[in-house]
Order: C-alpha cells, then structure tokens, then sequence
C-alpha cells in the first residue's frame, strides 16, 4: 500500500508541475505560456535608449508615449539575409493593410536592428530596401549593450553570434501599447491577427471595447 501511495503523490506532483507549466493545460509549450501569460500581464518596456534613422538619440517609452499609436514591434538586422527579409516582407504587407484601411494614425510598426553595427545609414538604405513609409514604419537601432539585452529578454528573442558576422534570431510580431507595455506576440505567419490586435488595443484605448 505504501508504495502505492507513494505512486499517486509523485504523479499527482508531477501532474502539478505541467499544470503551471502549461498555464492550467490550455497550453502545451513555455513558449506559448509565456506569450499567454503577456496577454494577461503586460510588460513595461525598461528605459531604452535608441538610434532613430534621421541620427537622432530616443528613449523608446518615451517615443511611445508622444507618438501614442499602438506599435507592432519586431527585431532585426540589416545584413540578414534570410529570416529578417521575410520578416521585412510580411511587415511591409502589415504596412499596406493599415494604409488601405485607414489605420495609420492609431497603428505604426517599428523595427528594431540588435546590431551594433547598424547605424543611421544602414537604417535608411535598410528601410528603402524595404518600401517603408516613414509615416508608418520606422526603423531603430540600439545604442546601449546591456539595454539591448533587457529587451530582448523581455520580448523573448534570442540572439546567437554565427560565422561571417551573421546571428542565428528567432522572429515574431509583438502588439505594444502606447504606455510602453508589451501586450501580445504573435509568429510571424499570424501579421491579420497581430493587426487584429493593435486595431482592438487602438479601439479600447479611444473609449472602445477590445
């Protein structure tokens, strides 16, 4: 009996521990709770000194703040050149779909660069590349290591140094709010529900229902 009993409390703690792992089975990866428990819990964004393609220095809350549009959010650098110009694609794709719906004055997109070696000038030659519209789409770069990899870590992105100068990253659309919080993530095959959700932030922040 006492082993039996001894069974049942080890599954019974093991049953616990996917539980909150899981966020209570309504998810079967961390990466997935993590991105739940966003949407439950938005992020402040730590202060964060950025380079704007124009040359100029921003704290990036601050930036947030005075703009006060919702930003759809992603990483990058200029010299990938296999996920970060896909990811480009599918955001200049997000870009066309708040122009054609009207949505520029609540949604902007920003991109940010977690090269150090990316400055003003490969921002610029970077965004045309793209077809960005500055009104729209900005491009930033960090200008402080250590801030970097606060964000990084917040937003959840890692980064790994690779041959020729290069960086193994992984990519996805984060929703953040005009107050500097980040909100919601989404991969980088969802950009209608990313969009879906700034529109809905957008909407609840101007008096309306999410």
């Amino acid at each position: 009996m006492r082993w039996i009993l001894a069974l049942v409390l080890a599954l019974a703690a093991g049953t616990g521990a996917l539980y909150g792992l899981t966020g209570g089975f309504t998810v079967l990866t961390a990466e997935a709770a993590r991105r739940q428990d966003v949407a439950r819990h938005p992020r402040a964004i730590p202060a964060t000194e950025v380079l704007a393609e124009d040359g100029g220095v921003l704290d990036l809350r601050q930036d947030l703040e005075r703009d006060g549009r919702v930003a759809i959010v992603n990483f990058f650098y200029t010299r990938c050149m296999a996920l970060c110009l896909a990811q480009g694609s599918l955001t200049e794709r997000l870009q066309q779909a708040i122009q054609a719906r009207g949505l520029q004055d609540r949604i902007r997109l920003i991109s940010i660069s977690f090269d150090a070696r990316d400055k003003a000038p490969n921002l610029i030659r970077y965004a045309a590349r793209m077809g960005a519209d500055s009104r729209i789409w900005q491009f930033m770069s960090f200008t402080q290591p250590a801030q970097r990899d606060a964000v990084l870590d917040l937003f959840g992105i890692t980064v790994v140094p690779a041959p020729l100068g290069e960086f193994e990253h992984n990519a996805a659309f984060h929703v953040v709010s005009p107050d500097g919080r980040l909100v919601r993530i989404f991969d980088l095959d969802d950009p209608g529900l990313a969009l879906s959700a700034a529109e809905a932030l957008a909407a609840a922040g101007r008096g309306g229902q999410p």
